[in-house]
C-alpha cells in the first residue's frame, strides 16, 4: 500500500495591500505552528488537524483575493525531515491577535426560517467545533436535528442536507469567525451572553489565535483533548462533548435544557 506523503505544503500569493491581511495571514500561520520552508510556501505535517487549518486559510485567502495551492509532498533534497521537524519544534507562537482583525469579519447572513428534524451533515473525526456546532444546532437551532458524518472527499449532498464546517457548506467560516460563531449569528442567537462566551472558547480552541483569552479556555481544550482520546467514535464525541458544552454554557449563566 502506497504510503501518504509526509507533508502538508501551502504556497500562497497575497495581495500588496491591505497591510492588515498581510499580517493577519502570517499571524495565523503562526498560530497553526506553519513554518516557511522559502517565501510564502509553508509546512505542517500531513495530518487531519493541518490539513483543516490549512483549508480554513486556503479559504480565508480566496475571500482576501490572494491566491493559494495545497498539496502533499515527500522533501527529496534541500532541508531534511529532522530539519523540518526542529523547525516546527522551535516554532514561535503568537500571544494572540488584534482586535481590529476580529472587527473585520465579513458580514454573517441572516437566517429567517429554522429548519425541523433536517439532515445536518459534518466532516467524520469530529473535533471541537463540530462538536460546539452540534451541541449549538440540537439545542438553540433544530431540536430534531440529524447528523450525518461523511468523509471529506467525495461526499455529494442529498437534496434538503444541511451542511457545516466542511468544504462549501452553507454554514462555515467566514471570514475570521469560525462555523459556531457563524451559526449564532445566523440563527440570530448573539444576544445570548452565555453563548457569546462559549463562542470565545470555542473560537480560540479552534483557530488557534487567542483573539479573546479567555481563562477557561485552556480547561475546555485539556477536556476535549481527554475525550478525542478516549472516545473513538464521532457519535461518541458529539454526546460527551455536547454534555461538556451544556455544563459549560451553565457555568456561564445559561438555563440548563
Amino acid at each position: 500500500m502506497t504510503q501518504r506523503p509526509r507533508w502538508l505544503i501551502l504556497m500562497h500569493q497575497l495581495p500588496p495591500q491591505p497591510d492588515y491581511f498581510r499580517v493577519k495571514i502570517w499571524r495565523r500561520l503562526r498560530a497553526i505552528g506553519a513554518v516557511a520552508l522559502k517565501n510564502s510556501v509553508y509546512v505542517l505535517p500531513n495530518t487531519p488537524e493541518s490539513r483543516e487549518d490549512f483549508e480554513w486559510l486556503f479559504r480565508e485567502i480566496a475571500a482576501g483575493d490572494g491566491e493559494a495551492t495545497l498539496c502533499e509532498a515527500n522533501l527529496l533534497a534541500g532541508m531534511t525531515n529532522e530539519e523540518v521537524e526542529m523547525l516546527i519544534e522551535t516554532a514561535p507562537r503568537p500571544g494572540g491577535s488584534s482586535q481590529a482583525d476580529r472587527e473585520r469579519r465579513r458580514a454573517i447572513p441572516v437566517v429567517k426560517t429554522r429548519p425541523r428534524g433536517a439532515t445536518w451533515v459534518t466532516r467524520r473525526n469530529v473535533h471541537v467545533d463540530r462538536i460546539a456546532s452540534a451541541w449549538l444546532i440540537r439545542r438553540f437551532i433544530d431540536s430534531r436535528a440529524q447528523f450525518r458524518l461523511v468523509k471529506p472527499v467525495g461526499y455529494q449532498p442529498a437534496k434538503g442536507e444541511i451542511r457545516f464546517d466542511m468544504f462549501d457548506a452553507e454554514f462555515t467560516h467566514v471570514g475570521a469567525a469560525c462555523t459556531f460563531e457563524v451559526l449564532i449569528g445566523a440563527f440570530g442567537l448573539g444576544r445570548d451572553e452565555a453563548l457569546r462566551a462559549v463562542a470565545e472558547i470555542v473560537h480560540d480552541i479552534d483557530c488557534k489565535d487567542d483573539s479573546f483569552g479567555r481563562e477557561e479556555t485552556r480547561e475546555t481544550a485539556d477536556a476535549l483533548a481527554e475525550l478525542y482520546e478516549r472516545d473513538a467514535s464521532d457519535e461518541a464525541r458529539l454526546d460527551h462533548g455536547g454534555m461538556l458544552f451544556e455544563n459549560i454554557y451553565a457555568m456561564f449563566g445559561g438555563k440548563l435544557s
